[in-house]
């Protein structure tokens, strides 16, 4: 009987794990993309407020199968941008009218100010430099333009500086509740606040400093002076029957 190739009966196995590995690799950047592409649709009213989202269509506009379109469709639900409804598919979900925007910002101001106090006791080192990073590349990003692709970039990293400060306050329940919001895809789906981006800037290095210098009461003081001026950047848009 013949020995067993020991080399060549451990290569296949491995070949074939790595084969498994790449195709997953490719799937979730092929989810990743689709997401991406079917968010930023939504976010430049492409797909309108309120109008039904068909898989099928988007499949074909995609070039893609249907799969990753679900898939893209449950995350974007979660991000509370589409509704799923038995029988009736997805829908994008409406724009924020003024009170729910008044709404939103009275939630942030329960949390946020806490959770930024919180932080600069609770967080470490690492935190902090994770959260400086994001500051430094905020600067100079633009806050509006033709398109998501344009001002995308910087809105995500706003919602990063939040979400990570939440976290940082080492309250799980709290920083989950901050997360859930979705602040800043709902606020700039809205469209982007001229001038927001300097005045963001400037009030994320108050509460930085105030948070790198572990002082609770400036951050939390610093927190809601930004979060009250913000509001007051979005509310501007409704003057005037706007």
């Amino acid at each position: 009987m013949p020995v067993n190739n020991i080399e060549g009966s451990e290569s296949v196995p491995l070949a074939a794990t790595e084969r498994r590995a790449d195709v997953t690799v490719k799937r979730e950047v092929l989810g990743d993309s689709v997401y991406e592409a079917v968010k930023a649709m939504v976010m430049d009213h492409v797909i309108q407020p309120g109008a039904r989202v068909g898989i099928e269509a988007l499949s074909r506009s995609l070039g893609v199968s249907p799969t990753p379109v679900r898939e893209a469709l449950a995350r974007l639900e979660a991000d509370g941008l589409v509704l799923k409804r038995s029988l009736a598919g997805y829908r994008a979900t409406e724009l924020l009218d003024r009170r729910d925007v008044e709404e939103l910002f009275e939630m942030r101001l329960l949390l946020e100010p806490r959770a930024a106090a919180l932080a600069a006791e609770q967080a470490d080192d690492a935190v902090f430099d994770r959260i400086e990073s994001l500051v430094e590349e905020m600067q100079g990003l633009p806050d509006q333009g033709h398109s998501f692709a344009v001002y995308g970039r910087f809105a995500v990293l706003d919602q990063r500086f939040h979400d990570a400060l939440a976290s940082a306050s080492g309250r799980t329940l709290l920083a989950a509740a901050v997360e859930r919001l979705h602040t800043h895809l709902h606020l700039f789906r809205l469209s982007p606040v001229t001038g927001g981006s300097p005045a963001t800037a400037v009030e994320h290095s108050r509460i930085l400093r105030a948070v790198l210098r572990r002082n609770p009461e400036r951050a939390e003081e610093a927190m809601r002076e930004h979060l009250e001026l913000s509001l007051g950047r979005h509310l501007h848009r409704y003057e005037g029957g706007a």
